[in-house]
């Protein structure tokens, strides 16, 4: 991956052309198959499928599927802005993944090398997992209603143009931080369901949880696909009621603020964006007694550090306990030149209208009580760089994560933050 982004920083520097004509977003087409290596999937190879505006022209449609020389092997499909007919500020996001994982590490105890440490924590040792094979099943509807007040009272469905991968016009946020006057706020209701069951020498069992998020969503970001401007403030109260299937039951309450500064542009760059993400999670259910511990969320979800999304530079799920707090800054960079346009038949095939080289910075912890001064003492951190490019109106990343415990290659569909 190093060795792709230098060649793409040091190979023809010439300034791509620009295009005049301004583009209309919908009707976008994302077909592209994709290789890397990581340590669950181990060489692996992919396809990736997206549409926009395709059964509605606000609608987004993603789907992939994923196979590695492991065993392991998983498929994901997701849709966005789906408007239910005669309901037109109600809209629907379903998503369903299925994946079945070989000799892949969960960070739950089990691990008879350390007896007495709960897995998980701050403090934990980095091998302090099981290792197991099994399936992950994952699905959650989105149900969104957006309310008549910013940018939603006069507009219900965007009308974003766009010219060489940049927002034009159409901003939907940006312009204040009232609500009333800039952005998209919506109310959310979503119902989720998800299996994580594994057979390993040291745990066998199943982490199963479904419940309703609740959540308030002010989207002030000028193009939530690629923000240059604007902030974003999520509030999600999350409930499992212990109902059918659940290991338990539990309530966690979670807190995301992002916001974005562009500085404009340079004698190299088009665009230099600052993006900054906090956020925050505390489990009011948690209750422990004799070291026993009730009413938590499995480790795959609540107050949870590692991964594609928070802490880069660390196995997914690699921090989880009853609280956390997590800090992210990163700089969007995105030259003038495009390396794509010097291969014409890649250019072709995939479209790449602009590509983006972004450092950036994490600081995060868990901690078993919301605690501020605990939360802010012996932070995590990870660093690194990402390398990332506009492809029929998806972005495509890949990011490259550094830690105190070791290097880490993270690729997903989309920007971070506001997942």
């Amino acid at each position: 991956m190093q060795l792709l982004a230098l060649f793409l920083m040091f190979s023809a520097l010439t300034p791509s052309v620009l295009a005049e004509e301004v583009e209309d977003y919908s009707g976008l087409r994302l077909s592209l198959p994709f290789a890397f290596y990581n340590e669950t999937f181990g060489l692996s190879a992919g396809w990736v499928e997206g549409r926009v505006g395709y059964l509605q022209p606000q609608a987004r449609i993603l789907g992939t599927i994923i196979a590695g020389d492991t065993g392991s092997a998983t498929g994901f499909l997701a849709a966005e802005d789906l408007q239910v007919p005669r309901w037109k500020r109600l809209f629907i996001d379903p998503i369903f993944s299925l994946g079945y994982y070989n000799d892949a590490d969960t960070y739950v105890d089990g691990n008879p090398d350390f007896a007495g440490e709960r897995a998980g924590t701050n403090d934990s040792n980095k091998d302090n997992f099981v290792t197991g094979s099994g399936s992950d099943v994952f699905s959650r509807v989105r149900f969104k209603y957006l309310l008549p007040i910013g940018h939603g009272r006069n507009q219900v469905v965007p009308d974003y143009s766009i010219r060489d991968g940049f927002l034009v016009s159409g901003a939907t946020g940006g312009s204040s931080l009232n609500p009333f006057e800039s952005g998209r706020s919506f109310f959310e209701i979503r119902p989720f369901h998800r299996a994580l069951v594994s057979d390993g020498d040291d745990f066998d069992g199943e982490l199963r949880t479904n419940g309703l998020d609740f959540v308030y969503f002010w989207d002030n970001r000028d193009f939530p696909v690629n923000p240059t401007k604007g902030v974003g403030l999520k509030l999600q109260y999350s409930r499992d009621f212990g109902w059918f299937d659940s290991t338990d039951s539990w309530t966690v309450m979670q807190a995301e603020f992002d916001a974005y500064h562009d500085f404009g542009e340079s004698a190299w760059f088009r665009s230099r964006v600052l993006a900054f993400d906090f956020w925050t999670a505390d489990t009011p259910s948690w209750s422990e007694n004799g070291g026993v511990i009730s009413n938590r969320p499995p480790p795959y979800t609540g107050a949870t550090l590692g991964g594609l999304f928070r802490m880069r530079g660390f196995p997914e799920e690699r921090f989880n306990d009853r609280s956390a707090i997590y800090y992210s800054a990163e700089l969007r960079m995105t030259p003038y030149w495009n390396p794509f346009d010097q291969w014409p038949a890649a250019q072709e095939l995939l479209g790449v209208e602009w590509v983006q080289f972004v450092p950036f910075g994490e600081m995060g912890r868990v901690a078993g009580s919301y605690d501020l001064g605990e939360l802010h003492s012996d932070m995590k951190w990870s660093a690194g760089i990402g390398l990332r490019a506009w492809v029929q109106g998806f972005v495509v990343r890949a990011d490259t994560a550094f830690s105190d415990e070791g290097v880490r290659l993270q690729m997903m569909i989309g920007q971070p933050f506001q997942f």
